[in-house]
């Protein structure tokens, strides 16, 4: 046989005994404050630059080119961005760069950073830069023994990191969502490092390519490396995680508020199969007075799923369909997925075609890839003009009375060998080309971005629901996420909890999990013990696959059905508490759903809690997590729990056994703390200007002092972004024979005002002989009326203050 050339190719030769160097980016050899903000470290190999993007905010990028570039990804805010005054001194063996909030030492020999706060404490320190092979690089940074690392998006496992590795590559997983998968849909290459004797810090990594994070290797040190791209990372400096998790989220940006429909409870399946199901199906929820505010349709009501288009046979008419649904008062939610079918009648794939909207490789094939239509084309959602084109599709669905929208398949899954789109794609990315192996992560939520932006512009001023599996850092600013195709498991349930606690923390607040379990089949208790947690997500939906058991609230029988219809109409009972809590997160960037670690950092009993969470501040949640079980331990941290049930007061900082039958999730408000209610007959209550709201109080011990807020508006349009809204604040404070409530209107913006506030106050310690209420030290009328057997009082306020302090004695 004829030998070639290719038998001698180096990389068969064996015995070559060459050593491999680790490539690392040498001294420095110049640095240079620039005119535009920052300053350029050139080295041996390569170029650092340092820019403060706020006083709290510092960006450190590795440019091997030598390029000075200050250009971001689509995920940065650029209105973020400030001038930082700072200064730059050299030493004999550092550079140190001195900003108001923080201060860098660049040392010479090597280029490692280290990070100082405001007070000169010592926050990270670099190992150094490296090159691990051709195209990828990384930084070590050193470690505690006693960190703790949190965020990292969605990931499996437990609420810390410390000890994992991850990479972060968006993947379609049907199976297994396990602790040891390292990728699933939704890709947030960010993270919080947390010790309890040092200031925490956050690194958020901008390279939507494949990225690594490794906590496992080594106890003295940790790292991150890029795949393909650069090396570009923001630190952010802060006192509390709170801190990190606020200003990270104003880096990447913060989520609208949503329609107050789109956290009210959903059904779907896979799938709803005609139009008179899903008729049938709506009907059924009033007949049953079980609220539900949506109804997701996923692929099967498509014309042999071509986006864009309404199956003719099993759905006839969704014009009428959706209308009937609107009368109702429940939302249709569409499934769209990227992928165009290949097909020259179609409509959108004409488009595609002739407007060269569609991926492509670089020498000009379009990119093909099999999914559910079949062979299908994939939309360049990089290029503004294409999002645009995108987002204009979606009137046909607007035009029917669809405000909401769900994104599937779109990091992108497709049917091959990869599972994804093939990584030489070149995306044109505004006038910046790049492969797809460099922007992966960044498909989905450009997807989601265009769908929102389009529904935006086609609603009128009304605020869309838009849902999304794949998403980057920056996606909380259009959509909502799920954490994909879970298991009718136990095991999903209690590992679902972690997974939306660290989605919050990393930016994305409006989170959840299929309720029940999409895949394999659902279990009576199962399905009570999940929807009694799944309520306090979030976002709350009930979804299965389609060979699995019917798990509609329904589906196993009255007792389970009564379970399921008593706490879905628990969570319309606190959504103008739940409302509040995403207005928050609108503001600030806090996550709705708390890992207790967000409120008690000082409580090493916390940081890796996650069989329990809060909501906002005041509602501590406990789910069964388990099988045949009716009771469990909660842990309760400091201040004063009152259990929600029975009325049970507990000093919190210890653990309690919580009393769990079937029916009862432990549940504990904190005691003091005002919780807005809202109180109808009403089979699927409207939470809007007009909704009867009481607030409910649980009266706390002496020396107590809590401060509340109820945030409403229309709850449906965007005129929230031009002040219309109310934003009330209450702080109760309690003595051993009386109290007093401060409340005070920092915003009273609302067209038409309520006439009244109505409080309530539980489980009072004495008897109250008056109540007295001062407007601006003038004394006022307040109706009042004490039931003695159940220890409560209720208050009439009437609505014409914008303050008013009342004791009650």
């Amino acid at each position: 046989m004829m030998k070639t050339s290719e038998n001698i190719h180096p990389d068969k030769q064996q015995g070559l005994d060459i050593e491999e160097k680790l490539w690392t980016p040498g001294a420095i050899t110049a640095a240079k404050a620039l005119e535009e903000g920052g300053y350029l470290f050139e080295t041996e190999r390569a170029a650092i630059l340092l820019q403060p993007v706020t006083e709290q905010i510092i960006r450190v990028k590795l440019m091997t080119a030598q390029e000075l570039s200050f250009k971001t990804t689509i995920a940065v805010q650029q209105d973020v961005f400030c001038s930082v005054e700072g200064e730059l001194v050299e030493t004999e063996e550092a550079y140190h760069v001195k900003l108001p909030a923080a201060s860098a030492v660049i040392h010479k020999h090597n280029a490692c950073v280290d990070l100082y706060n405001q007070d000169g404490e010592l926050v990270s320190s670099d190992v150094g830069l490296y090159s691990s092979a051709r195209g990828k690089y990384g930084c070590r940074k050193q470690n505690e023994k006693d960190s703790h690392i949190y965020g990292l998006g969605e990931k499996t496992s437990f609420l810390d990191k410390a000890g994992e590795k991850y990479d972060m590559w968006n993947s379609d997983v049907f199976d297994p969502h396990v602790p040891e998968i390292e990728c699933l849909y939704v890709s947030i290459p960010f993270f919080i490092h947390f010790n309890y004797d040092k200031a925490p810090y956050g690194i958020f990594l901008d390279n939507p390519g494949r990225t690594s994070f490794d906590f496992r290797s080594s106890e003295e040190s940790y790292s991150f490396e890029v795949q393909s791209g650069e090396l570009d990372y923001y630190f952010i400096l802060g006192n509390t995680v709170k801190d990190i998790v606020s200003r990270y989220s104003s880096l990447t940006g913060r989520m609208d508020l949503p329609p107050a429909w789109a956290i009210g409870y959903h059904q779907s399946r896979y799938s709803y199969m005609s139009q008179d199901e899903v008729i049938a199906l709506a009907h059924t929820f009033k007949e049953k007075q079980i609220p539900v505010d949506a109804i997701h349709l996923d692929i099967h009501y498509m014309d042999e799923y071509r986006v864009f288009t309404f199956d003719p046979i099993r759905f006839p008419q969704p014009r009428k369909m959706i209308e009937e649904l609107n009368e109702l008062g429940i939302r249709i939610v569409t499934i769209v997925d990227p992928g165009v079918k290949k097909d020259p009648d179609y409509k959108q794939y004409q488009a595609g075609i002739l407007n060269d909207y569609f991926c492509k490789k670089l020498e000009g094939d379009l990119f093909f890839g099999d999914v559910w239509p079949g062979t299908s084309a994939f939309p360049d959602f990089t290029e503004e003009e294409i999002r645009q084109w995108w987002g204009e599709q979606h009137q046909y669905y607007t035009e029917l009375g669809i405000h909401g929208i769900w994104n599937d398949m779109n990091e992108p899954a497709v049917f091959n060998t990869t599972k994804t789109m093939d990584l030489d794609v070149v995306h044109r990315n505004d006038g910046d080309p790049k492969t797809h192996g460099e922007l992966h992560n960044l498909y989905g939520m450009l997807m989601s971005m265009a769908t929102q932006q389009g529904l935006k512009q086609q609603l009128s001023g009304n605020r869309p629901f838009v849902l999304t599996r794949a998403g980057y850092a920056g996606v909380q600013k259009y959509a909502a996420t799920w954490t994909g195709d879970n298991r009718s498991f136990w095991e999903h349930l209690a590992m679902s909890i972690p997974m939306v606690l660290n989605l919050g923390l990393s930016g994305q607040p409006f989170a959840g999990p299929d309720i029940g379990g999409f895949a394999h089949h659902a279990s009576p208790e199962l399905l009570a013990r999940w929807t009694q947690a799944g309520v306090f997500f979030p976002y709350c939906r009930n979804h299965s696959v389609i060979d699995s058991i019917r798990q509609e609230p329904w589906a196993f029988g009255e007792e389970i059905e009564a379970i399921c219809q008593s706490y879905i109409r628990m969570r319309y009972q606190f959504l103008p508490y739940i409302y509040t809590q995403f207005y928050e997160a609108h503001k600030t960037g806090l996550p709705i759903m708390r890992p207790l670690l967000l409120e008690y950092a000082d409580d090493r009993n916390v940081y890796n809690l996650c069989d329990q969470f809060l909501v906002g501040t005041d509602l501590l949640v406990a789910p069964i997590l388990r099988p045949s079980t009716t009771a469990r331990a909660v842990y309760l941290p400091e201040g004063e729990w009152v259990d929600y049930w029975s009325g049970e007061r507990y000093e919190g900082g210890k653990n309690i056994l919580a009393d769990a039958p079937l029916e009862r999730l432990p549940l504990y408000i904190r005691a003091g703390a005002v919780v807005p209610n809202m109180i109808s007959d009403a089979w699927k209550p409207q939470l809007n200007e007009e909704a009867a709201i009481k607030h409910i109080v649980y009266a706390a011990t002496k020396g107590s002092q809590i401060k509340s807020q109820w945030y409403e508006d229309d709850a449906n349009t965007y005129d929230y972004e031009q002040g219309s809204y109310n934003l009330l604040q209450f702080s109760t404070s309690f003595e051993q024979n009386s109290m007093s409530i401060d409340v005070s209107y920092v915003a009273k913006n609302l067209t038409k005002q309520r006439e009244s506030i109505k409080v309530e106050i539980k489980e009072l310690l004495f008897t109250p002989s008056q109540v007295m209420m001062y407007e601006h030290d003038v004394v006022g009328q307040c109706e009042w009326s004490y039931n003695a057997e159940t220890r409560s009082i209720e208050l009439v306020l009437p609505n014409h203050f914008d303050h008013a302090h009342i004791t009650i004695s």
